[in-house]
């Protein structure tokens, strides 16, 4: 939107300045209106600013020619009489102007900037009504900003022609010095005295003039002064928001707008520079007694350079930390040998036309003095050279996106080895960049690092790096900090607990729930805990969670893998509950109707999603299910949605049925997962084959499901585990039994799925350790009898139930078309489950197969 129309749009107080504004200026507000998309595309600041007075001429001509052009169709009609006659007025009015083009430049300039700072304080104001109050301080920093520098350039504009008109007294003073009458005698004329007295009156007045210059670069350096310090924290609270996005925090805001400012402000002191130097070319030219030049200047210039320096090198920032292209969810964290990318930017974007900069990298420039710190080298080109032509398209930005990183040898043979107190993953690194910056003769030597780089030789140790990553960033106070794990602090929960949501709202698209993170904060410290605990750095990294088990970081790393690869719609979508205890699972379940479910983590294995459900029967007990959890090895081959819209359960009497009704609380579960559910084939298109599709299935028998599971459950719930095995979907039931009489091979002998405490068939046993007595029991039921009959790979099988083709004259080939179906592997168990016979079915009627 045009400036114009948007002052047009502004409420009424701000109107009334407009008003005001055009009031006292010679230029008519309707001819501001009625050429306001052409007076808006020209550069003003130029033509008033600059030396060069051809770009003022040029203008001046050019709006002639535009109240020329604009009268043409106002002559033919009668409503515009009035704006005719003032494009008329105005023609003629700029043409008497005493200093010409240049003034009507200048003058233009200056409504525009009055204009835009009435802008800035209407968005202010509107802003300060809409945003709530914790955004008010920022936004009102930034609008405090625009304003300052709106100030400024306007004071610069005024200390520029103040130093003209000091430039033409100084003129005026040296002519009259250079011709006033030499003295032949003692005694003065009447002329020769005026001309005394003219010259002393100039140079009284060239003084004054000296000083008020002074005065206004001392008021003007004053206010850039500050304008530096609003700068300076806003880019370090920007660095503190990177820190915190290297770990998943969200990033308000790049550097874009930070740019723009640095460079204004950077303008306006090389400015001020150049307007300095001047000063002290005229006071070469003329000087005298007490001149408030002679040392004025100088002291002024040194402040200016001074905060030059501190801008420049404050500008020199680190914007994309080291990151392999691998993994770039997790920068900071590079693997010898790897090739790992980082971007460093210069946000004062001044380059001169025909000097390229080049940056130097380096690595542990300071290294701290730690026993077994490694060293590396860089392998890549350590230099990144900038154009002037690359510099004005895309800003003073280097690009390193080939480094590779090497470790030095020791004396002896081989690499150089970390034997010193910190682990590989504990060292830290530090990156360098080094720049020397030229601008309009002022030379710098700019310098930046990185934070702290984790380097890892092997991807086996990326998940403990990361927590070190991790760690640091989350609780050092020191960027640079390189003894960090010398002495690791431990981390309160109200800090550790938003940086493990942040893993989950970076990597996969949504954070935690309170809910959530309550039960982690339970997992770490206990439900008893204070209100605010303390976790140690080894207790996050290596205490075992439950004990021997996983330990809590290594867990919670398995589930954002599996999250991230294989449920990540359903866990943005908030199907997947995830973080809930056993406890609370039965607290949430038995207040439900028979057939509500709910996905909940393992808190056992590496990586495992299991579905719970409950069962009302009629004696009034209450049954929570729970079964074998899926791991990344399962789910690559049937999606979870598939299992859940496919999970067959069998009864006593081999029925099968789908126990999954309604997601927790009440969803009917076709709703809640039909969106997801794979599309049907059609088989008229897939003639020779049959269709099949991987299901899980469960047996369930009653009459083995009476013995209590937990003592510590309310009266009348009970709670069973459900083992899965994975079948292929072909449609009949067959049984093995009857397989192996009619002679086929099934190849090497099966694998166990259970641990060897648990039976073949469907137990009902409880989650916590068995006593011995229980497991022995166990163990011998474990151990079928084998039938004699059977060969020697297949004694293992228990064939007790599998009946229905013995004395059958059909044959296995007429059956198995296809061939074998696939056998569920071997798996390890972190939880006790019961293992179900295999059955398969197909998804339509049989048809002949074309082969």
């Amino acid at each position: 939107m045009a400036q114009w129309e948007m002052l047009q749009n502004l409420d009424s107080p701000f109107q009334e300045q407009l008003h005001q504004l055009y009031s006292n200026s010679p230029l008519p507000v309707d001819i501001r209106q009625y050429l306001a998309a052409w007076i808006e595309d020209q550069n003003w600041r130029e033509a008033a600013l600059g030396n060069d007075d051809s770009k003022a001429n040029m203008l001046f001509f050019h709006f002639l020619d535009q109240l020329s052009y604009k009268c043409g169709p106002c002559s033919e009609d009668p409503e515009c009489l009035l704006l005719q006659h003032n494009l008329r007025k105005f023609a003629r009015d700029i043409q008497a102007f005493s200093k010409g083009p240049a003034q009507l430049a200048e003058m233009i300039f200056n409504l525009l900037l009055e204009e835009e700072r009435i802008l800035i304080q209407a968005q202010r104001a509107q802003s300060d009504q809409k945003e709530p109050a914790l955004d008010a301080p920022v936004e009102s920093q930034q609008h405090e900003i625009e304003s300052r520098i709106l100030e400024l350039r306007a004071m610069m504009e005024k200390l520029v022609k103040s130093i003209s008109q000091l430039k033409d007294q100084q003129d005026v003073f040296c002519f009259r010095y250079k011709t006033q009458t030499p003295v032949r005698t003692p005694s003065l004329d009447h002329h020769q005295a005026r001309q005394q007295q003219l010259l002393q009156e100039t140079i009284n007045e060239l003084d004054k003039r000296r000083k008020e210059v002074l005065d206004a670069v001392k008021a003007l350096l004053g206010r850039l002064t500050t304008l530096i310090e609003l700068l300076l924290p806003q880019l370090e609270e920007w660095k503190v928001q990177q820190q915190k996005a290297c770990i998943g925090a969200p990033l308000d805001r790049g550097l874009e707008q930070l740019e723009k400012w640095f460079t204004n402000g950077a303008k306006l002191l090389f400015h001020l520079r150049q307007q300095l130097k001047e000063l002290k070319g005229l006071s070469r030219m003329v000087s005298y007694l007490d001149d408030p030049l002679t040392k004025g200047v100088d002291l002024r210039e040194a402040q200016v350079t001074e905060l030059l320096q501190r801008l420049l090198q404050s500008a020199f920032v680190v914007e994309t930390q080291p990151c392999m292209p691998q993994t770039p969810h997790r920068p900071l964290i590079v693997k010898t040998g790897n090739k790992f990318s980082v971007r460093t930017r210069l946000l004062v974007r001044l380059q001169e036309g025909n000097e390229s900069l080049t940056v130097e990298v380096s690595i542990d420039r300071n290294p701290p003095q730690i026993q077994g710190f490694r060293k590396f080298n860089l392998l890549t080109s350590n230099q990144k050279t900038l154009t002037p032509e690359k510099g004005q398209r895309q800003g003073l930005i280097w690009d390193f996106g080939f480094l590779t990183l090497v470790e030095q040898r020791s004396s002896g043979s081989g690499k150089g080895s970390n034997k010193g107190p910190l682990s590989v993953t504990e060292e830290l690194h530090i990156i360098s960049f080094t720049v020397k910056y030229t601008y309009q003769g002022l030379k710098q030597e700019l310098k930046t690092d990185t934070l702290p780089v984790v380097v890892i030789s092997n991807m086996n140790q990326l998940s403990i790096a990361w927590a070190s990553v991790l760690w640091f960033n989350l609780l050092s106070k020191n960027p640079q900090n390189q003894q960090f794990f010398s002495s690791t602090p431990a981390a309160p929960w109200s800090l550790l607990g938003p940086a493990l949501s942040w893993q989950f709202s970076s990597y996969i698209g949504r954070g935690l729930k309170p809910e959530q993170l309550s039960m982690l904060r339970d997992k770490l410290f206990g439900q008893n805990s204070k209100t605010e605990c303390a976790l140690s750095w080894s207790d996050f990294t290596k205490r075992e969670s439950p004990p021997g088990k996983l330990p809590f970081w290594t867990w919670l790393d398995k589930i954002l893998d599996l999250v991230h690869d294989h449920l990540k719609d359903l866990w943005n979508d908030d199907r997947i509950m995830g973080f809930v205890s056993r406890s609370q699972e039965r607290r949430l379940l038995k207040k439900t109707i028979s057939g509500t479910f709910l996905l909940r983590f393992s808190e056992t294995s590496e990586g495992g999603i299991t579905c719970s459900w409950v069962e009302h029967r009629d004696d009034d007990k209450v049954l929570i299910y729970s079964v074998q959890p899926y791991t990344k090895e399962v789910l690559q081959s049937v999606p979870l949605t598939e299992i859940i819209h496919h999970y067959q359960l069998l009864t006593e009497e081999n029925v099968p049925e789908n126990p999954l009704r309604f997601l927790y609380p009440r969803i009917p579960r076709d709703e809640a997962f039909g969106r997801y559910y794979q599309e049907k084939v059609n088989l008229q298109e897939r003639r020779k084959y049959l269709k099949h599709r991987l299901i899980m299935v469960s047996n369930r028998q009653v009459d083995e499901l009476q013995q209590p599971l937990d003592p510590k459950l309310e009266p009348g719930q009970e709670s069973l585990d459900l083992g899965l095995a994975l079948e292929p979907d072909l449609g009949l039931s067959l049984e093995l039994g009857s397989l192996m009489d009619a002679g086929l091979d099934l190849g090497p002998a099966l694998e166990p799925v259970l641990e060897p405490t648990l039976a073949m068939g469907p137990q009902t046993v409880p989650e916590p350790k068995l006593e011995p007595e229980l497991e022995s029991i166990l163990e011998s039921i474990s151990q079928p009898v084998p039938e004699p009959d059977l060969p020697q790979d297949l004694k293992h099988l228990n064939i007790k139930e599998m009946e229905i083709f013995r004395n059958s004259s059909m044959k296995i080939e007429e059956i198995m078309i296809n061939g074998d179906p696939p056998l569920p592997g071997p798996s390890t168990m972190d939880e006790v489950y019961s293992f179900c016979p295999s059955h398969f079915h197909t998804d339509g009627r049989w048809s002949p197969c074309d082969f």
